[in-house]
């Protein structure tokens, strides 16, 4: 046996022992250390970069580790094995889209007035306030030697002459606790009940003096991102808000390879305990500290996820929604207890899964469309979720018809040499000078650049475009100090030279990135038009598109037209809504029509199996230009230029 040390870039060492020939990647894996790996360790990305600083590992030779990295130590972890004790350093930015991932701030005024404004139009769609639960307090008459009746019925005949209803029930676990506490209340306690037609459920005690809210909890679970709030159900309150990356990133950026994950030995717990003890349980637990909550008044959950993600969290096989005729193990599924998924909140709590539409459009979706109001509308709306997959809902209150494309790996910096997540360090605009080719950048967190995340490779992209250093096919088409070409001919422009950034590496954008991304946002724009097409409607007929999702908040729209991923419409026709997955089941948890209305969107939307439309690979292959091979689809982009 060997002993493998990973130094932590600003963080503690993690020490495991390995036999030889174990993978470094995997080792990392099971010691719960976070090595970037978008691609699951095929080799394709190249991002699991780590430094052999002392040891032996055996790693063979890589397209993405240079002669120079390579004699400084630097290796790829999943194409390195044990060969002997070593000391491996792990960058910062492995572990950043867990610590450090930018999301959309809950807290900032404009989410704040996404959701005011939810609740003013599920109010005015008569989806009004109303979940059932309630709080009260009763005053009972002590026992006598004439009046025997046991405590629990005391307390529940009580509740049912209070409340009107036949049937009361009371859980073992308050029965435990109920003869003690009324006795030291003096027979007077506030009550937490759910009732439902003439049934009430009792689900907890406690003296009548002071307020303990009842608190529900939305959820968000994103393949890329976790986001949760908190809630009193009697108020619709809004009491906390957190979010953080999902740990399964270390098993892939993309639900195939989690899928793949899942199906090996231990796959299914390492999935699920991934989600829920990494990421789900510190947020729930940070919420409930900042709004002074203890978990255990947590009566409810409410999750919107996509639908692999609703399968792993719930350790249900999802081999079979990426294999001919893609069939999930469910669409709908009845309320579960949350303790059986590993969330320890309140005994007798439950937790209810918006419901999916297909295979890879999802419960997030449901959640959005019942969030956006377009189901509300006689408008044409298009809503644009922008994630790590890309999902499309487009319709008003007469249809609505949903696909999904494959998006996600350029978006989040798989794919790109050069890319990275929404974190510190990432490049998340650029414009660039037209005649000197120079470009100016913005890094989020202000500091030196380390990659270039999805909104910035969309603006590199559209700029280098507009200014000629690229041509309609992504090919370099001016010479200058920053567009360089390797032995192969292959072009690259630099963003940023080595001395200037925070790894000391180059940040460039290469002719393949581009071709990578073109692959992306033709995948988004077809899929536009093969919704709209078979209905018989152009672009021009959308009265509105909506975009969401966490990526969306950071994207130039005037850019994303520029380079053909969004259709040509006037700008004042796009409007960013938000995290709609966390809103719609935001919506859920606080009114029950707003529940019922989910699942009858869900039965409802039409699911366009992309895969399985006539011309869609035709519509892919002309969407594969900047800004299309169909100039008449983006008519303006000339002038656009030119102003």
């Amino acid at each position: 046996m060997y002993e493998i040390t990973f130094k932590i870039e600003g963080g503690d060492d993690a020490v495991i022992f390995a036999s030889h020939g174990e993978n470094i990647l995997e080792l990392a894996r099971k010691a719960n250390v976070a090595i970037d790996a978008p691609c699951s360790g095929n080799g394709s990305c190249g991002k699991c970069r780590v430094r052999l600083l002392g040891g032996e590992v055996y790693s063979a030779i890589t397209r993405h580790i240079n002669d120079y990295e390579y004699f400084n130590g630097w290796r790829l972890a999943c194409v390195s094995k044990v060969s002997g004790n070593a000391k491996i350093f792990v960058p910062d930015i492995a572990s950043a889209y867990k610590n450090r991932m930018q999301v959309s701030d809950l807290s900032s005024p404009r989410e704040i007035e996404i959701f005011d404004s939810l609740q003013k139009e599920m109010k005015a769609a008569g989806l009004d306030f109303g979940n059932g639960y309630s709080t009260f307090i009763v005053e009972i008459a002590p026992p006598t030697l004439d009046d025997t009746m046991p405590d629990n019925e005391r307390l529940t005949r009580t509740v049912a002459a209070r409340m009107g209803k036949s049937d009361v029930h009371i859980r073992y676990s308050l029965l435990k606790k109920l003869p003690n506490l009324l006795r030291d209340n003096n027979y007077r306690l506030r009550c937490l009940l759910y009732g439902e037609g003439e049934s009430v459920r009792i689900l907890d005690l406690f003296p009548a003096e002071g307020r303990t809210p009842i608190c529900g909890l939305a959820i968000d679970v994103g393949t890329t991102t976790v986001s949760a709030l908190l809630a009193d159900l009697e108020t619709g309150k809004i009491l906390a808000k957190g979010s953080t990356g999902n740990g399964q990133i270390r098993y892939g950026a993309d639900v195939i390879n989690r899928i793949i994950e899942q199906q090996k030995d231990g796959g299914v717990e390492r999935l699920r305990y991934a989600v829920v003890h990494e990421s789900l349980l510190p947020v729930i637990h940070k919420m409930c500290d900042d709004a002074g909550v203890a978990p255990e008044r947590i009566g409810c959950v409410t999750l919107a996820g996509n639908t692999t993600m609703n399968h792993l969290l719930l350790g249900v096989n999802a081999n079979y929604l990426r294999m001919e005729p893609y069939v999930p193990a469910f669409f709908e599924i009845a309320p579960i207890f949350t303790r059986e998924v590993g969330i320890d909140i309140a005994p007798g709590a439950k937790m209810f899964v918006a419901p999916n539409i297909g295979s890879y459009v999802g419960g997030d979706i449901t959640a959005g469309t019942l969030a956006s109001m377009i189901w509300n509308s006689p408008e044409l709306s298009l809503l644009v979720d922008l994630g790590t997959n890309g999902e499309i809902v487009f319709g008003n209150s007469e249809f609505l018809m949903a696909c999904a494309c494959s998006a996600g790996p350029a978006f989040e910096g798989g794919d790109i040499r050069c890319g990275m997540r929404a974190t510190d360090g990432a490049i998340e605009a650029c414009s660039i000078d037209r005649e000197t080719m120079e470009p100016y950048l913005t890094v989020i967190g202000g500091g030196k650049p380390v990659g270039l995340c999805g909104s910035g490779i969309i603006d590199v992209i559209a700029e280098l475009f507009a200014t000629g250093i690229i041509d309609g096919r992504g090919k370099f088409a001016r010479q200058g100090e920053r567009v360089v070409y390797d032995e192969y001919g292959t072009g690259r422009y630099i963003l940023s030279f080595a001395g200037r950034t925070a790894t000391g590496r180059e940040i460039y954008i290469n002719e393949t990135d581009i071709d990578n991304f073109i692959r992306t946002k033709g995948a988004i724009f077809s899929a536009i038009m093969t919704l709209l097409g078979p209905l018989g409607f152009a672009p021009e007929d959308i009265d509105r598109v909506l975009v969401a999702g966490g990526i969306g908040s950071g994207i130039n729209v005037r850019n994303a037209i520029r380079i053909g991923m969004f259709p040509s419409l006037p700008e004042s026709k796009y409007r960013y809504i938000g995290n709609t997955s966390l809103a719609g089941a935001y919506a859920m948890l606080i009114s029950d029509k707003a529940a019922r209305r989910l699942s009858e969107l869900a039965r409802g939307i039409t699911y366009v199996e992309l895969s399985t439309q006539p011309g869609y690979m035709d519509s892919f292959i002309a969407a594969c230009f900047l800004p299309h091979t169909d100039a008449s689809l983006f008519p303006d982009t000339d002038a656009r230029e030119e102003a």
